[in-house]
């Protein structure tokens, strides 16, 4: 088991609470994370990253529950063994591509130490998004989107953090690149150690994966 949350709800200043159905996520699997624009998919990925506090309910990645965590260890634990590919892909723009994806690993000793050697690691990762070396030593404005997003995957990837966060990764592309991208995206998982959850409003996505969980008024 990778992930697993119980009874996990959140309330909103104003008063509105969301209740988030129970996500059980072993290694291998893909899930996909559906529904309407304000029904509380990017909460329910802030709250599965740490990065929002859990109010109700439990939330466990890896044996280790958030609610045991203090802040400090909460940001490391999101640093050693969680990938985010934004929505924005938050990409640092006077980095090459290499640099960007080879940040990733300043911050978790963790990661640093299950990349033997960094260039061959981002090569290989990069081959198998199909980018060539040419685009890794560009900066960011050079590149299409579709080259930023798998910068940004490729940095989500390296040093294999058990889980995958994606938030809405596939909204600037057409239907033919979104189903080329996903399938890049999972074959490049160990499906030994790691897992994916994507937060999308597209119904398009849901035959890509292994389970759908629901937010939200059906889409």
């Amino acid at each position: 088991m990778i992930l697993e949350t119980q009874q996990l709800t959140y309330q909103y200043a104003s008063g509105k609470t969301l209740c988030f159905p129970d996500i059980q996520l072993h290694a291998g699997e893909k899930i996909l994370i559906v529904g309407p624009s304000g029904s509380g998919k990017s909460t329910c990925l802030n709250l599965l990253s740490g990065v929002l506090p859990s109010q109700t309910g439990t939330i466990t990645l890896n044996g280790q529950n958030y609610t045991t965590q203090t802040r400090h260890q909460l940001d490391q634990l999101r640093a050693d063994h969680i990938g985010i590919i934004f929505q924005s892909l938050n990409l640092i723009p006077y980095l090459s591509g290499f640099e960007n994806v080879a940040l990733s690993l300043q911050f978790s000793q963790q990661r640093r130490a299950n990349v033997s050697n960094i260039n061959i690691s981002i090569n290989q990762l990069a081959e198998g998004l199909g980018l060539t070396s040419d685009i890794l030593i560009k900066q960011p404005k050079a590149m299409s989107i579709g080259q930023q997003q798998r910068i940004a995957v490729i940095r989500a990837m390296l040093g294999k953090p058990a889980l995958i966060l994606a938030d809405e990764p596939t909204s600037a592309l057409d239907p033919m690149a979104t189903e080329q991208f996903m399938t890049e995206l999972t074959r490049s998982i160990d499906p030994a150690e790691q897992a994916v959850i994507v937060v999308s409003h597209n119904p398009a996505l849901v035959p890509l994966f292994d389970r759908v969980v629901q937010i939200g008024a059906k889409v």
